[in-house]
């Protein structure tokens, strides 16, 4: 039987005016669907993870989508039983993912991706389809990590994901003549990374698309993934089929 309570997660990196008109707009329309949760929002897009009653989570979608520059947003789905959120924040930031690089633009151009399939095929042998090792990279905090994270993944025990920028810089060096792909919990954080490697030289970098949600979603995590999945709510992890880990 299916859970109660549907979970989303979502965001575009798209140049956004008019940001407290937005920010009135959306409190209001998710309020009145009786969602919880948090929406961000700044020039550069928007980030959210709300949850509620599947109807009223699908009617904000639809009305979110009706805004130009969220046409078509793709959001990721999971299932619990209670509402992992107390309450419903809808804010204005300087960044939806605070990264301290505003020449780092994912709004403007986007770094390469690679879907989870791919993913999983290359990690199956250690090498991309041009045959360079592959090795992921993991930009979320250490305490995610220590969660779960995929097998031999690089981790540089960041204490926040502005500590990336300095934490490459002295690593670069170590990732050159590799094909590097950059994976975090949903998308968001690899959007800036992935540029950002490609800006300092690194030419074969990628970045998960999806995340480790979609990862999740399209192969059940198996076989390359250990543990479970960090969340930024009541739920604490997923397992690699989206559900609470007990």
């Amino acid at each position: 039987m299916m859970s109660p309570v549907l979970n989303v997660s979502a965001y575009r990196f798209v140049p956004l005016d008019a940001l407290e008109r937005r920010r009135q707009a959306l409190h209001e329309s998710a309020a009145a669907a009786g969602l919880k949760g948090t929406v961000l929002l700044a020039e550069e897009g928007i980030n959210l993870v709300l949850a509620g009653e599947p109807g009223g989570v699908r009617a904000f979608l639809d009305e979110l989508r009706a805004d130009p520059p969220f046409t078509g947003l793709p959001v990721k789905e999971s299932w619990s039983d209670v509402l992992p959120f107390q309450r419903l924040k809808v804010k204005v930031k300087r960044e939806i993912i605070r990264m301290n690089m505003p020449a780092i633009r994912p709004g403007l151009a986007r770094a390469p991706s690679v879907a989870p399939a791919t993913l999983a095929r290359w990690l199956a042998t250690g090498r991309d389809d041009a045959g360079r090792p592959v090795v992921t990279l993991d930009t979320r905090n250490a305490f995610e990590v220590d969660a779960g994270a995929f097998e031999g993944a690089v981790d540089w025990r960041l204490h926040r994901f502005s500590d990336f920028p300095q934490a490459l810089a002295a690593h670069r060096e170590e990732l050159q003549d590799k094909t590097v792909v950059s994976y975090c919990t949903g998308g968001i954080r690899c959007e800036k990374a992935a540029l950002l490697m490609q800006a300092m030289g690194l030419d074969h970098s990628y970045q998960l698309e999806g995340g480790i949600l979609k990862y999740f979603e399209e192969t059940e995590g198996a076989p390359h993934w250990r543990g479970g999945c960090f969340v930024f709510d009541e739920r604490e992890q997923l397992a690699s089929d989206l559900a609470p880990t007990p």
